[in-house]
């Protein structure tokens, strides 16, 4: 049983077929890439699957469960958290309160607890704090919690939004060109940080991603997109040597 699939999943903007028929299957434990052109539909799959668009066509199934066009906080309160290919942070707030706020998905009190400050509330307001400085110390922030967001460089900014959507709890981390930015050295340490909360957090990844290096270096499977058609699916090794795949980055002549 694969924890998520998607089963012919298409979606139409007036005459215009974004995505077409995608397949696409994620097992317990694996890192899968999301590669293609500019334009190829990439973060369109990805806005359906978290909730942002709901297919025209076809269906998304998490744990074997249908959660087709539900809306984006349903989604992440089952389990499939992401990021963005443009970073968006609560950049006016200190690190430790971004993450904080991620937290309040899985809050158990209403609006009424918060404005009275029952002790019910106090204490689960306690254990998020508590849990989001272990989170960032597991993302290597715990020594800039007091700074403001927009104060970190841009690689630790990455790392802060992971951390956030870590908070969450989720089976699935959706990431969108996580490495879009960033240079050899911080994509390097991305792959490596990617892979280690993979295995701390017990996650699955989904990525897109235009760094051919991290997708090679750390996916075990890649499916390819082109015009929102998925032209290839296979190991690193494979990809590499599709002639499909080349021609859709290089051209035909």
């Amino acid at each position: 049983m694969s924890l998520l699939r998607t089963q012919n999943m298409t979606i139409r903007f007036g005459g215009v077929v974004a995505v077409k028929d995608l397949n696409l299957r994620l097992e317990k434990g694996e890192i899968i890439g999301l590669i293609g052109p500019n334009g190829a539909g990439k973060t369109t799959a990805f806005n359906m699957v978290s909730g942002v668009y709901k297919p025209t066509e076809g269906k998304i199934f998490l744990n074997e469960g249908d959660i087709t066009g539900q809306k984006p906080n349903n989604i992440t309160k089952l389990g499939i958290a992401r990021t963005f290919q443009n970073i968006r942070l609560f950049k006016d707030l200190t690190v430790l309160d971004n993450v904080i706020i991620a937290n309040h998905l899985r809050l158990k009190s209403n609006w009424i607890s918060s404005v009275l400050r029952t002790s019910n509330y106090v204490s689960q307001e306690n254990e998020m704090e508590e849990r989001s400085l272990d989170l960032l110390e597991k993302v290597g922030l715990l020594d800039v919690k007091d700074e403001k967001a927009y104060s970190l460089p841009y690689g630790k900014q990455r790392r802060l939004e992971i951390a956030r959507a870590l908070a969450t709890k989720p089976q699935i981390l959706l990431l969108d060109e996580p490495a879009a930015g960033m240079n050899p050295q911080e994509s390097d340490e991305l792959m490596q940080f990617v892979g280690r909360i993979r295995d701390e957090f017990d996650l699955s990844v989904l990525m897109i991603e235009h760094h051919m290096q991290v997708v090679m270096g750390i996916c075990d499977r890649i499916y390819v997109l082109e015009y929102g058609i998925n032209i290839a699916e296979g190991t690193p090794k494979e990809i590499q040597s599709n002639q499909k795949v080349i021609d859709a980055y290089l051209g035909v002549e």
